[in-house]
Protein backbone atom coordinates (compact mmCIF):
# COMPACT_ATOMS: atom_id res chain seq x y z
CA UNK A 1 0.00 0.00 0.00
CA UNK A 2 0.97 3.17 -1.06
CA UNK A 3 1.04 6.76 0.96
CA UNK A 4 -2.19 8.54 1.40
CA UNK A 5 -2.74 11.07 -1.14
CA UNK A 6 -6.13 12.71 -2.83
CA UNK A 7 -7.18 15.00 -0.25
CA UNK A 8 -10.16 16.94 -0.33
CA UNK A 9 -11.40 19.11 2.36
CA UNK A 10 -14.50 21.30 3.12
CA UNK A 11 -15.81 23.54 5.73
CA UNK A 12 -19.21 22.60 7.21
CA UNK A 13 -19.87 25.88 9.61
CA UNK A 14 -17.31 28.48 10.48
CA UNK A 15 -18.36 30.16 13.98
CA UNK A 16 -16.59 32.71 15.69
CA UNK A 17 -14.45 30.20 18.47
CA UNK A 18 -15.44 26.74 16.29
CA UNK A 19 -15.36 25.12 12.88
CA UNK A 20 -16.59 22.05 11.61
CA UNK A 21 -15.12 20.40 8.53
CA UNK A 22 -15.21 17.31 6.31
CA UNK A 23 -12.10 15.87 4.79
CA UNK A 24 -12.25 13.09 2.30
CA UNK A 25 -8.98 11.08 1.35
CA UNK A 26 -7.97 8.46 -1.45
CA UNK A 27 -5.88 5.62 -0.39
CA UNK A 28 -4.88 3.58 -3.46
CA UNK A 29 -3.62 0.42 -3.42
CA UNK A 30 -1.65 -1.82 -6.22
CA UNK A 31 -4.96 -3.65 -7.01
CA UNK A 32 -6.19 -0.30 -7.85
CA UNK A 33 -9.36 -1.34 -5.73
CA UNK A 34 -11.11 2.11 -4.79
CA UNK A 35 -10.52 3.29 -0.88
CA UNK A 36 -11.85 6.98 0.11
CA UNK A 37 -12.37 7.50 4.08
CA UNK A 38 -14.55 10.30 5.36
CA UNK A 39 -13.83 12.24 8.30
CA UNK A 40 -16.11 14.72 10.04
CA UNK A 41 -14.36 16.78 12.91
CA UNK A 42 -15.43 20.07 15.31
CA UNK A 43 -12.41 22.16 16.05
CA UNK A 44 -11.56 24.71 18.30
CA UNK A 45 -9.96 28.03 16.54
CA UNK A 46 -6.48 29.37 17.93
CA UNK A 47 -7.17 32.37 19.72
CA UNK A 48 -4.70 35.70 19.03
CA UNK A 49 -3.48 34.36 15.49
CA UNK A 50 -5.36 34.05 12.48
CA UNK A 51 -7.09 31.09 11.32
CA UNK A 52 -5.03 28.30 9.36
CA UNK A 53 -6.89 25.92 7.67
CA UNK A 54 -5.08 23.04 8.47
CA UNK A 55 -6.49 20.44 10.92
CA UNK A 56 -3.15 19.19 12.40
CA UNK A 57 -2.95 23.25 13.51
CA UNK A 58 -6.45 23.27 15.05
CA UNK A 59 -7.45 21.38 18.69
CA UNK A 60 -9.87 18.90 17.86
CA UNK A 61 -13.54 18.88 20.13
CA UNK A 62 -14.73 15.41 18.08
CA UNK A 63 -13.90 13.72 15.57
CA UNK A 64 -15.08 11.24 13.38
CA UNK A 65 -13.26 9.16 10.30
CA UNK A 66 -15.82 6.88 8.63
CA UNK A 67 -13.58 4.07 6.34
CA UNK A 68 -14.58 2.93 3.02
CA UNK A 69 -17.53 0.75 3.62
CA UNK A 70 -19.11 2.82 6.51
CA UNK A 71 -18.57 6.08 4.30
CA UNK A 72 -20.85 4.23 1.31
CA UNK A 73 -23.16 2.94 3.86
CA UNK A 74 -23.94 6.54 4.81
CA UNK A 75 -24.25 7.48 1.34
CA UNK A 76 -26.73 5.00 0.75
CA UNK A 77 -29.23 6.04 4.17
CA UNK A 78 -28.89 9.72 3.40
CA UNK A 79 -29.98 9.41 -0.54
CA UNK A 80 -32.77 6.61 0.60
CA UNK A 81 -33.67 8.34 4.09
CA UNK A 82 -33.29 12.07 3.53
CA UNK A 83 -35.89 13.07 1.89
CA UNK A 84 -38.77 11.51 2.98
CA UNK A 85 -37.64 11.66 6.47
CA UNK A 86 -37.83 15.62 5.59
CA UNK A 87 -41.15 15.66 4.47
CA UNK A 88 -42.16 13.56 7.72
CA UNK A 89 -42.53 10.26 6.06
CA UNK A 90 -41.79 7.48 8.54
CA UNK A 91 -42.20 4.54 6.41
CA UNK A 92 -41.35 4.25 2.18
CA UNK A 93 -40.50 1.99 -0.10
CA UNK A 94 -37.34 2.64 -2.11
CA UNK A 95 -38.08 2.37 -5.66
CA UNK A 96 -35.09 1.58 -6.86
CA UNK A 97 -34.96 -1.52 -4.83
CA UNK A 98 -38.88 -2.64 -4.27
CA UNK A 99 -38.22 -6.28 -4.08
CA UNK A 100 -36.20 -6.10 -0.96
CA UNK A 101 -37.19 -7.99 2.24
CA UNK A 102 -37.30 -5.39 4.06
CA UNK A 103 -39.95 -3.54 2.27
CA UNK A 104 -42.23 -6.70 3.08
CA UNK A 105 -42.81 -5.38 6.48
CA UNK A 106 -43.80 -2.06 5.42
CA UNK A 107 -46.40 -3.74 3.40
CA UNK A 108 -47.83 -5.81 5.32
CA UNK A 109 -48.15 -2.89 7.39
CA UNK A 110 -49.97 -0.97 5.36
CA UNK A 111 -52.25 -4.26 4.88
CA UNK A 112 -52.74 -4.52 8.17
CA UNK A 113 -54.64 -1.25 9.04
CA UNK A 114 -57.70 -2.75 10.99
CA UNK A 115 -60.32 -0.21 9.44
CA UNK A 116 -60.26 -2.54 6.06
CA UNK A 117 -63.28 -1.00 4.69
CA UNK A 118 -61.19 2.48 4.23
CA UNK A 119 -58.22 0.65 3.34
CA UNK A 120 -60.13 -1.06 0.31
CA UNK A 121 -62.03 2.20 -0.68
CA UNK A 122 -58.81 4.62 -0.54
CA UNK A 123 -57.00 1.37 -2.88
CA UNK A 124 -59.78 1.31 -5.04
CA UNK A 125 -60.31 5.03 -5.58
CA UNK A 126 -56.38 5.80 -6.08
CA UNK A 127 -55.80 2.69 -8.46
CA UNK A 128 -53.14 1.82 -5.66
CA UNK A 129 -53.05 -1.96 -7.46
CA UNK A 130 -53.66 -2.20 -11.04
CA UNK A 131 -56.45 -4.37 -12.43
CA UNK A 132 -54.33 -7.42 -13.60
CA UNK A 133 -52.10 -7.00 -10.46
CA UNK A 134 -55.44 -7.58 -8.14
CA UNK A 135 -56.29 -10.48 -10.90
CA UNK A 136 -52.86 -11.90 -10.38
CA UNK A 137 -53.12 -11.86 -6.49
CA UNK A 138 -56.49 -13.28 -5.81
CA UNK A 139 -55.77 -16.53 -8.62
CA UNK A 140 -52.28 -17.13 -6.30
CA UNK A 141 -54.51 -16.09 -2.97
CA UNK A 142 -56.59 -18.88 -4.13
CA UNK A 143 -54.02 -21.70 -5.44
CA UNK A 144 -52.31 -21.69 -2.29
CA UNK A 145 -55.76 -22.31 -0.44
CA UNK A 146 -56.81 -25.35 -2.24
CA UNK A 147 -53.20 -26.59 -1.75
CA UNK A 148 -53.85 -25.82 1.88
CA UNK A 149 -57.44 -27.45 1.38
CA UNK A 150 -55.87 -30.76 -0.06
CA UNK A 151 -53.21 -30.75 2.98
CA UNK A 152 -55.78 -30.25 5.46
CA UNK A 153 -57.69 -33.44 4.01
CA UNK A 154 -55.31 -35.58 4.85
CA UNK A 155 -55.42 -34.90 8.55
CA UNK A 156 -57.44 -35.17 11.55
CA UNK A 157 -58.66 -31.94 12.30
CA UNK A 158 -61.25 -30.59 14.82
CA UNK A 159 -63.66 -28.04 13.42
CA UNK A 160 -62.30 -24.81 14.30
CA UNK A 161 -59.68 -25.07 11.83
CA UNK A 162 -62.55 -26.04 9.24
CA UNK A 163 -64.08 -23.41 10.45
CA UNK A 164 -61.35 -20.58 9.94
CA UNK A 165 -60.60 -21.40 6.36
CA UNK A 166 -64.22 -21.13 4.66
CA UNK A 167 -64.40 -18.24 6.79
CA UNK A 168 -61.14 -16.84 4.49
CA UNK A 169 -62.46 -18.65 1.35
CA UNK A 170 -66.11 -18.29 1.01
CA UNK A 171 -65.38 -18.00 -2.65
CA UNK A 172 -65.20 -22.15 -3.27
CA UNK A 173 -69.01 -21.89 -2.08
CA UNK A 174 -69.86 -20.41 -5.29
CA UNK A 175 -70.40 -16.86 -6.78
CA UNK A 176 -74.30 -16.65 -5.14
CA UNK A 177 -72.53 -15.59 -1.90
CA UNK A 178 -70.72 -12.01 -1.75
CA UNK A 179 -69.90 -12.35 1.60
CA UNK A 180 -69.51 -13.73 5.48
CA UNK A 181 -71.74 -12.11 7.87
CA UNK A 182 -69.79 -11.23 11.75
CA UNK A 183 -72.65 -12.45 13.03
CA UNK A 184 -73.38 -16.34 13.47
CA UNK A 185 -75.89 -16.30 16.22
CA UNK A 186 -79.60 -16.82 14.49
CA UNK A 187 -81.58 -16.52 18.45
CA UNK A 188 -80.01 -17.55 21.51
CA UNK A 189 -80.47 -21.44 21.19
CA UNK A 190 -79.11 -22.04 17.46
CA UNK A 191 -75.73 -20.58 16.10
CA UNK A 192 -74.97 -21.46 12.49
CA UNK A 193 -71.32 -21.89 11.31
CA UNK A 194 -71.87 -19.23 9.04
CA UNK A 195 -74.45 -16.75 8.21
CA UNK A 196 -73.89 -15.68 4.49
CA UNK A 197 -75.56 -12.71 2.32
CA UNK A 198 -76.27 -13.88 -0.97
CA UNK A 199 -75.38 -11.93 -4.54
CA UNK A 200 -79.03 -11.16 -4.43
CA UNK A 201 -79.12 -9.36 -0.93
CA UNK A 202 -80.87 -12.28 0.60
CA UNK A 203 -79.54 -14.14 3.86
CA UNK A 204 -78.58 -17.72 3.46
CA UNK A 205 -76.94 -20.47 5.95
CA UNK A 206 -73.42 -22.48 5.64
CA UNK A 207 -73.73 -25.62 7.87
CA UNK A 208 -70.11 -27.47 8.35
CA UNK A 209 -69.29 -30.72 9.86
CA UNK A 210 -65.61 -32.13 10.10
CA UNK A 211 -64.72 -34.39 7.48
CA UNK A 212 -63.44 -36.58 10.27
CA UNK A 213 -64.46 -38.12 13.58
CA UNK A 214 -66.34 -41.41 11.84
CA UNK A 215 -68.71 -39.39 10.31
CA UNK A 216 -70.03 -41.98 7.39
CA UNK A 217 -71.91 -40.29 4.07
CA UNK A 218 -73.83 -43.35 3.49
CA UNK A 219 -75.73 -45.79 5.55
CA UNK A 220 -73.87 -49.13 6.14
CA UNK A 221 -75.86 -51.61 4.31
CA UNK A 222 -78.47 -51.24 1.21
CA UNK A 223 -82.27 -50.23 1.65
CA UNK A 224 -84.14 -52.26 -1.44
CA UNK A 225 -80.40 -52.47 -3.24
CA UNK A 226 -80.47 -48.89 -2.74
CA UNK A 227 -77.62 -46.28 -0.86
CA UNK A 228 -79.25 -44.11 1.83
CA UNK A 229 -78.11 -41.75 4.31
CA UNK A 230 -76.39 -42.75 7.45
CA UNK A 231 -77.88 -41.74 10.73
CA UNK A 232 -75.22 -39.32 11.19
CA UNK A 233 -75.77 -37.37 7.85
CA UNK A 234 -79.66 -37.46 8.50
CA UNK A 235 -78.89 -35.25 11.92
CA UNK A 236 -77.00 -32.92 10.16
CA UNK A 237 -79.48 -32.27 7.38
CA UNK A 238 -82.37 -31.85 10.84
CA UNK A 239 -80.16 -29.33 12.21
CA UNK A 240 -78.99 -27.32 8.38
CA UNK A 241 -83.39 -27.47 7.60
CA UNK A 242 -83.89 -26.30 11.51
CA UNK A 243 -81.82 -23.63 11.11
CA UNK A 244 -83.94 -22.44 7.86
CA UNK A 245 -86.71 -22.86 10.01
CA UNK A 246 -85.80 -20.65 12.45
CA UNK A 247 -84.20 -18.19 10.23
CA UNK A 248 -87.95 -17.46 8.69
CA UNK A 249 -89.11 -17.10 12.07
CA UNK A 250 -86.46 -14.43 12.89
CA UNK A 251 -87.54 -12.48 9.31
CA UNK A 252 -89.94 -10.03 10.86
CA UNK A 253 -87.72 -9.36 13.86
CA UNK A 254 -86.10 -6.03 14.37
CA UNK A 255 -83.14 -6.86 16.53
CA UNK A 256 -82.18 -9.75 14.28
CA UNK A 257 -82.18 -7.81 11.37
CA UNK A 258 -80.06 -5.17 12.92
CA UNK A 259 -77.42 -7.98 13.80
CA UNK A 260 -77.45 -9.26 10.55
CA UNK A 261 -76.77 -5.65 9.13
CA UNK A 262 -80.22 -5.23 7.19
CA UNK A 263 -79.55 -8.32 5.04
CA UNK A 264 -83.27 -9.42 4.04
CA UNK A 265 -84.46 -12.36 4.94
CA UNK A 266 -86.71 -14.54 2.84
CA UNK A 267 -87.05 -18.63 2.22
CA UNK A 268 -83.09 -18.99 3.49
CA UNK A 269 -81.52 -21.62 1.52
CA UNK A 270 -78.61 -23.61 3.55
CA UNK A 271 -75.23 -25.33 2.33
CA UNK A 272 -74.04 -28.53 4.37
CA UNK A 273 -70.73 -29.53 3.97
CA UNK A 274 -70.67 -32.92 5.09
CA UNK A 275 -68.25 -36.05 4.35
CA UNK A 276 -65.91 -37.43 2.15
CA UNK A 277 -66.58 -38.84 -1.54
CA UNK A 278 -63.17 -39.68 -3.09
CA UNK A 279 -63.91 -43.17 -3.21
CA UNK A 280 -67.34 -43.62 -4.79
CA UNK A 281 -68.53 -45.62 -7.01
CA UNK A 282 -70.53 -44.82 -10.33
CA UNK A 283 -74.40 -45.99 -8.56
CA UNK A 284 -73.04 -43.44 -5.12
CA UNK A 285 -72.56 -40.23 -7.35
CA UNK A 286 -75.93 -41.17 -8.86
CA UNK A 287 -77.65 -41.55 -5.39
CA UNK A 288 -76.58 -38.38 -4.65
CA UNK A 289 -77.75 -36.60 -7.20
CA UNK A 290 -81.08 -38.10 -6.44
CA UNK A 291 -80.65 -37.23 -2.96
CA UNK A 292 -79.60 -33.20 -3.76
CA UNK A 293 -82.63 -33.41 -5.43
CA UNK A 294 -84.66 -34.05 -3.37
CA UNK A 295 -84.29 -31.27 -0.98
CA UNK A 296 -85.65 -27.39 -2.48
CA UNK A 297 -84.04 -25.19 0.10
CA UNK A 298 -80.79 -27.38 0.45
CA UNK A 299 -77.47 -28.20 -0.54
CA UNK A 300 -75.20 -30.97 0.66
CA UNK A 301 -71.67 -31.09 -0.25
CA UNK A 302 -69.10 -33.67 0.11
CA UNK A 303 -65.67 -32.13 0.71
CA UNK A 304 -64.31 -33.89 -2.24
CA UNK A 305 -67.30 -31.71 -4.04
CA UNK A 306 -65.84 -28.49 -2.57
CA UNK A 307 -62.14 -29.31 -2.84
CA UNK A 308 -63.07 -30.39 -7.02
CA UNK A 309 -64.65 -26.64 -7.41
CA UNK A 310 -62.21 -24.85 -5.84
CA UNK A 311 -59.58 -26.47 -7.94
CA UNK A 312 -61.74 -25.65 -11.32
CA UNK A 313 -62.92 -22.40 -9.96
CA UNK A 314 -58.96 -21.49 -9.21
CA UNK A 315 -57.37 -23.35 -11.93
CA UNK A 316 -55.16 -25.15 -9.83
CA UNK A 317 -54.91 -28.92 -10.73
CA UNK A 318 -54.84 -32.02 -8.30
Amino acid sequence: MSGIKDRLAKTLLNKKTVITKAVFWKIPHDSRKEDIHLKIGRYKKPSGIEFNEELELLAPKSELTLDHEEFQALIAFLQDSYEPFRQGVNAFLPLDRPFDVANAEQIRALFSIPDKRELVRFILQNHVIPDDLAAGLRQARRARAVRELAQMLKENLREAPWQEWFQRNSWVLGSQFVRVLEERSIDTQHISDFLMEAYDGFLDVVEIKRPEGNLSFWAGTLDHGNYVPSADLTKAVAQATRYIYEVEREANSVKFLERIDGVKTVKPRCILIYGRSDGWNGRQNEAYRILNASYHNLTVLTYDHVLARARRISGVEA
